[in-house]
Parts: structure tokens; sequence; C-alpha cells
């Protein structure tokens, strides 16, 4: 049977990350900068194609692709990706892409093992609205959450190694810790809207209540009470670098986790 084009489009997106991942690495390695163009761009080359997979997949099903678990993992690869290329523009950080690709890979081949055929007919629950916008916007929310986990996972490799000459190649850790910061700033509030508010509004249409303490309506409370708490200490108790980023760490992981969750304990939410 022939592939069709969204899935071919994702296969060369699953290629070009993981090409990207090994260059940063290189990169890293060699702290030449030819090498961290070419993995940025390789990286953008990636997203792009990525971007395409998902036009195409819209426009084949008639609405966003967030209606299963594959849907799901593309988008939220495709929105860690965008993110760290927002964040080179701005910060111009080769280097961090050397922590931040492979979470991006390890994102789209999460994405690859799931099933990828579109859903023929949609469940009722899965005809609104409410629930493309609930979706796209957890996932470009957890997606800052990686980029933050990515800039964490620096920090923590440089305390290691700062006594180093490798060390030196990394940023600075308040400059790490601000990268963390800032992604943060960003994903909260949109996994806040879309993962707990839109989700709220997603579920009162589809079972008709808002709260049903569903294994993955508990654990994204989890997940946002966790960032919750970042906040609190960070600025009313002035928690900065290694304290914070185990918080922003445990959040990313419980993040990751929360997608399972319909998988290992059932519930409402078992058909995405």
């Amino acid at each position: 049977m022939t592939q069709s084009l969204d899935i071919t489009l994702f296969w060369w997106a699953f290629v070009g990350f993981g090409l990207s991942s090994a260059v940063h690495t290189v990169f890293l390695a060699a702290n030449r900068k030819i090498i961290g163009t070419v993995a940025a761009a390789t990286m953008g080359a990636a997203f792009l194609m990525l971007t395409a997979a998902i036009a195409v997949r819209t426009g084949k099903i008639g609405h966003l692709p967030v209606t299963n678990g594959f849907e799901f993992m593309t988008v939220f690869a495709w929105s860690a990706a965008l993110f760290y290329l927002i964040f080179l523009l701005i910060y111009k950080l080769y280097a961090f892409g050397a922590f931040v690709a492979p979470v991006v890979f390890m994102l789209i081949v999460s994405a690859s093992l799931l099933p990828k055929e579109p859903n023929a007919q949609l469940v009722p629950a899965l005809q609104s609205y409410w629930l493309q916008v609930h979706v796209t916007l957890a996932a470009l929310g957890e997606a800052a959450f990686g980029v933050a986990f990515g800039a964490n996972c620096m920090f923590f490799v440089k305390k290691l190694i700062s006594s180093g000459s490798f060390g030196s190649r990394l940023p600075s850790f308040d400059r790490l810790d601000l990268l963390s910061h800032k992604a943060i700033i960003i994903g909260y509030p949109l996994f806040t809207v879309g993962a707990l508010f839109a989700g709220a509004v997603w579920a009162e249409q589809a079972w008709g209540s808002f709260w049903s303490w569903d294994p993955k309506e508990v654990c994204s409370l989890i997940v946002w009470l966790i960032y919750t708490l970042y906040f609190h200490l960070r600025f009313l108790r002035g928690w900065r670098g290694g304290k914070t980023a185990i918080i922003s760490v445990l959040g990313f992981i419980a993040a990751v986790l929360t997608f399972f969750a319909n998988m290992f304990l059932g519930g409402l939410h078992a058909y995405t």
C-alpha cells in the first residue's frame, strides 16, 4: 500500500531531527560555528517538513490533527522545535540545541512508535472545537517546558564539568537560569489555558462535567501545581539556579508521563 504524503513528510522530518540532534552534539564537541549553523539549519528544515506533514494531514482529515496519540506527539515535537528556533533567533546560542534537539528527537521517536492512521470517524466527544484548542495549547505549553528542560540539563552538565574547558563553552549559569525561566513563563499560561480551562470546557461538553478526576486530568493538575510551586519559590522565596532547575525538570517529566496516564490507568481519555 502506498504511504500517504503526510506520513512520508513525517519520516523525512524524523530523519532531519535525528541528524540535527547528532550535528548539534558534534558542534558541542568541536565548537565550530559552521557546524552550529548546519545543525540549526537541519533543525529548521526538519521543522518545515513536519509543518508540511501537519498541514497535509489537516487538509486530509478536515480538522487539526490532535485526536489520537500519534497526532498529539507530532504536534508536541513540532511545538518544541518551534520554541527552540525562536530562542535560537533571540539568544544565538547554538550550544543550547545540543540539549534541546535530543528532546525534540525523543518526542518524534515517541510519535513514530504510535499508530499513524487518522480516526476514520470521530466519536462524539472528539467532535469539538474546544478539543482542538485544549490539545494544541497544552502541547505548546508542554513544549515550552521541554525547552526549559533542555536548559536545565545544560545547567547540571555545566555544574559537573564547570572546571574544564568544555564547561566554558556552555552559557553561564545565570544565562541558563534565564533561558529556563523565559521558557516556563511562555509555557505556564499556555498550559493553564489549554490543559485546564479549555480542557474543562471540552470535558463539560463531552461528558457533562467540568472535572471527573480522570487520571489524565489529575496528572495535568499535578504538572500545573509543580510549575505553580516553581513560581512561588522563585518570586516569593527567591530561589534561583539549581533549586528551581530541579523543580522544572520534575515538571517536564510529569508532563511527559501525563501523556501515558490513560494508557496505563484507563479513564475517559482512553481513546486519545
